[in-house]
């Protein structure tokens, strides 16, 4: 098995993203709809500004109903609940570089991004796969 293959070869490419002004109420709508990573990337005019995981999400919204007329999906943006700073690694990144900072247990995806672009995500049940497939 090689694990020195380009990490190209492993992440998502078609990423789902949010700007930091979309209210919390299409974050709601990604988490439900779309089939993805449980972390979505939030980019202003093609840049990355954080991240959102589902466990942020969760926090957010703490007791607030499942109706998307709970005001809390109005209120809040996406700014007000991503983390700064997201991890980051550049598409050059092999995979065994990648393994080894998921390895260390602080991330469960990481944005693969050059120059603040998004070219794509990969996170640690994308590694597993190509382990168990290869």
């Amino acid at each position: 098995m090689n694990i020195n293959i380009p990490i190209a070869h492993v992440m998502t490419r078609e990423v789902v993203s949010v700007t930091p002004s979309q209210k919390l109420l299409d974050v709601k709508h990604i988490f439900e709809k779309k089939k993805f990573h449980h972390h979505i990337p939030v980019e202003e005019k093609g840049k990355l500004k954080g991240i959102i995981s589902l466990t942020d999400y969760l926090y957010s919204i703490k007791d607030a109903s499942l109706d998307d007329d709970d005001e809390v999906y109005q209120m809040l943006l996406a700014k007000d609940i991503m983390r700064h700073n997201p991890v980051t690694m550049p598409s050059s990144s092999t995979l065994k570089e990648i393994a080894e900072e998921l390895g260390k247990g602080k991330v469960h995806a990481i944005i693969i991004a050059d120059d603040e672009l998004v070219k794509g995500i990969v996170s640690t049940t994308d590694v597993i796969r190509y382990f168990l497939k290869n």
